[in-house]
């Protein structure tokens, strides 16, 4: 039997996260509906959908991959707020809210990804970590 996503922190933050991106994208011009918009939205989406679909694969590698791609979708939206801000769509301080659940929610996963992934996934580095050491 799959393990119960909807039981998982990660998803549930996750799911957050897209109510909030969805919320935010009401309030951008109507030209931007389909731009940045649409790609913040099928971002936010990916990130819950990813971990739902690891959740119900059948090995721990799989469940990796799949936390790996909600990884990527994370931080992809993080560049698409930072976006928003630096084209006048958002206020930097009406986004911080979204950014703490996607700084926590990129701890979690980068968190399950070590532990599904192994050694593979040491050198995973979540949202909001430096690239530099």
């Amino acid at each position: 039997m799959a393990r119960s996503f909807k039981n998982l922190l990660v998803w549930q933050r996750g799911m957050a996260l897209a109510e909030g991106v969805y919320g935010l994208a009401k309030t951008f011009p109507r030209h931007e509906q389909y731009g940045l918009c649409d790609q913040m939205r099928r971002a936010a989406v990916s990130v819950p959908s990813n971990i739902a679909e690891g959740c119900g694969r059948g090995t721990d590698r799989d469940w990796a991959h799949f936390l790996g791609q909600a990884l990527g979708s994370l931080c992809e939206l993080e560049t698409q707020l930072e976006l928003a801000v630096r084209l006048g769509y958002a206020k930097a301080d009406a986004l911080l809210p979204l950014q703490g659940i996607a700084q926590e929610t990129g701890k979690m996963l980068v968190a399950l990804i070590r532990k599904f992934g192994g050694k593979q996934a040491s050198g995973v580095r979540g949202a909001g970590e430096s690239v530099r050491e």
